[in-house]
């Protein structure tokens, strides 16, 4: 008979988590970027990495943090992780990952853990490997230096409230995404096109590894919108993130924005999947 079991990883087994990871590094950059940089320690990694295992075989992995994330997560592994999430209670503010296995996780959550606050069912994963042909990169969009933080987060704090419909300053006063702002920004991977000392297009490369990486944050300032700085401050942060970070770049979108989608096709970007995310 097939033995299974699903437990916390160890530092030990950071080879065989990789392995898993690696094997779809476009749909998880996300994780695989933080396993790379902390390993999988619970305090450098920000959470758990809980695996499911087949006669002593690592098969699929559960980043239960911030975010709880199934990864490459079969049926049966998927409610091993519902079963364990449930015993251990709601730390998570979202539910996140590959559309299949994220939608068959929370409808084992659910009863326990809902209502959620929103569920976006079809979120389309799109990719690019090149800088479009025909839409000139935006010579305007720079990397944002660290004396600018004053100077970024307020357009960070729009988008986040805009796209997630709370305001990250919520609960601790928005030290933890302050934190991560100044992250990407020492990192230089912040980036924006600033006029008059504002902020008008901004994106950052939020998830880098060595085989993809993912954009995120897409923001125009609402009275800017409408004038194509979309599509040529992408361009311009696409040739960045190729020719600085890795060959394929990613980034997933709500299926409902319509012109956030259109623009993203313009810019090269193709579907290649569909993630799902559920927040509280």
């Amino acid at each position: 008979m097939t033995q299974t079991t699903t437990r916390v990883l160890d530092p030990g087994e950071l080879g065989a988590a990789l392995a898993v990871l690696e094997s779809a590094p476009v749909e998880n950059a996300f994780v695989t970027a933080r396993v790379q940089v902390a390993g999988l320690d619970p305090w450098r990694l920000g959470g758990e990495l809980w695996g499911w295992y087949e006669d002593d075989r690592l098969r699929s992995l559960c980043y239960s943090g911030a975010n709880l994330v199934p990864i490459c997560a079969t049926p049966a592994a998927v409610r091993a992780f519902a079963d364990r999430a449930r015993r251990a209670g709601r730390r998570c503010s979202s539910i996140v990952g590959a559309a299949e296995p994220t939608a068959a996780l929370w409808k084992l959550l659910e009863p326990s853990w809902g209502p959620a606050r929103d569920v976006r069912p079809n979120q389309p994963l799109m990719v690019t490997e090149k800088v479009p042909d025909d839409i000139e990169p935006d010579p305007g969009v720079r990397r944002i230096r660290k004396d600018e933080m004053d100077l970024i987060m307020p357009a960070c704090v729009d988008m986040f409230t805009e796209e997630v419909g709370v305001s990250p300053l919520a609960g601790d006063g928005g030290l933890l995404y302050q934190a991560r702002v100044a992250e990407l920004v020492a990192a230089g991977r912040s980036f924006a096109r600033i006029e008059d000392g504002k902020v008008v297009f901004k994106a950052e490369i939020g998830a880098a590894t060595a085989r993809a990486c993912q954009i995120q944050g897409v923001w125009v300032a609402p009275e800017y919108r409408g004038r194509g700085l979309s599509e040529t401050g992408m361009a311009a942060v696409l040739r960045y993130a190729l020719a600085d970070v890795s060959p394929v770049v990613s980034l997933y979108v709500n299926d409902y924005n319509t012109p956030a989608r259109a623009s993203y096709r313009r810019v090269g970007f193709r579907e290649v999947g569909t993630f799902m995310s559920v927040l509280f």
